[in-house]
């Protein structure tokens, strides 16, 4: 019988394809009652550097350079924007971001032969927000909002994230959200003061994930 299967050679400069990554298979922005998430962009920087600069934010986060320069070229590092939401509120009229949220997408821990399944199940968040607009359960309902998502569309099975121990509004907002305490180190991370202060990390599974209708976010 002739083979009437067909096919042809590629051509010579065939385009690669850009794998997608996960944070890109959901829909921005993410509203909440109050307040808008959306993707940064490289003209966010200096809106963003507004407030991560400014002494009561750096002094928690992983690096804190005190010129625009500087954090320009911070944020120019692979995967440093692309996995920035930036918090606005839906009553400013500015829009100027308030804050902003890290969602960083990985891998759960696994043994070889079950790799593929641990693949892209996890993500890790972090948060700033500026201290004028602080006591208001804006950075509680924009986090509840990115957990929701993790949970949802982006379909993960486990989030977490990490403070300083003396960084207190951080760790009680993560229990705020349900989130559980799984490691309170002694004396594990160095700052930049040159003391090394106790760690907080927090996790929460899909499976008990809460939640609350008043919780979840609109697109």
């Amino acid at each position: 019988m002739p083979d009437t299967a067909a096919a042809e050679p590629m051509p010579e400069h065939a385009p690669v394809p850009v794998p997608v990554e996960p944070i890109d298979r959901v829909s921005w922005p993410l509203l909440t009652d109050r307040l808008r998430l959306r993707r940064a962009t490289p003209d966010d920087v200096e809106a963003i550097w507004r407030h991560r600069r400014l002494p009561e934010v750096s002094r928690w986060i992983t690096s804190g350079p005190d010129d625009l320069d500087s954090f320009r070229a911070q944020m120019d590092e692979p995967g440093r924007l692309t996995q920035m939401l930036l918090i606005e509120r839906l009553d400013d009229p500015t829009r100027l971001p308030v804050g902003d949220v890290t969602l960083r997408i990985g891998d759960g821990w696994s043994q070889r032969e079950v790799r593929d399944r641990a693949r892209n199940t996890e993500a890790e968040l972090g948060w700033t927000l500026h201290p004028d607009v602080g006591g208001h359960g804006y950075a509680t309902e924009a986090v509840r909002a990115v957990i929701d998502r993790c949970f949802t569309e982006l379909g993960l099975r486990r989030v977490t994230a990490g403070c300083f121990a003396d960084n207190e509004p951080s760790w009680r907002l993560m229990e705020r959200l349900g989130m559980r305490r799984e490691e309170h180190s002694k004396a594990t991370a160095l700052h930049r003061t040159g003391v090394w202060l106790d760690g907080m990390n927090y996790g929460v599974l899909a499976s008990e994930w809460p939640a609350a209708a008043t919780g979840r976010s609109q697109t």
